[in-house]
């Protein structure tokens, strides 16, 4: 992975957070809404206000959302950078891939016309 120790560090942490589905659809939530509080996500969830506000501290803990003290409320929003840098990762790696699956089908192809050379397919 390109970028350091850091950054593969920060990719695991974001990938691990977005395992679950509970913090996946709090993060659709949040940036359909833009910002909410852990009492607003949870009337939308089939889990209690408790347990938005841990997941919600996994996702902070990733750097997916940030909460922000109004009042007496914290509200939430998503923070999309580390969002980003894991895109990036994944693109990275998926040009990879396509990269080498290029090599194999140029080596097979080559094999093939060689193959055809040799017995005088045309």
């Amino acid at each position: 992975m390109t970028g350091g120790p850091d950054a593969a560090g920060a990719v695991d942490t974001v990938l691990t957070a977005l395992a679950d589905p509970t913090r996946r659809r709090l993060l659709e939530l949040l940036a359909a809404e833009g910002e909410a509080t852990a009492t607003t996500l949870a009337r939308q969830l089939p889990v209690s206000r408790q347990a938005v506000v841990k997941h919600l501290a996994v996702l902070d803990a990733a750097g997916l959302v940030t909460g922000g003290r109004v009042g007496r409320e914290v509200r939430y929003a998503v923070r999309p950078a580390a969002l980003d840098a894991t895109a990036r990762w994944m693109a990275s790696l998926a040009a990879d891939w396509d990269r080498r699956l290029a090599r194999i089908k140029h080596v097979a192809e080559a094999a093939e016309r060689a193959a055809r050379a040799e017995h005088g397919d045309p």
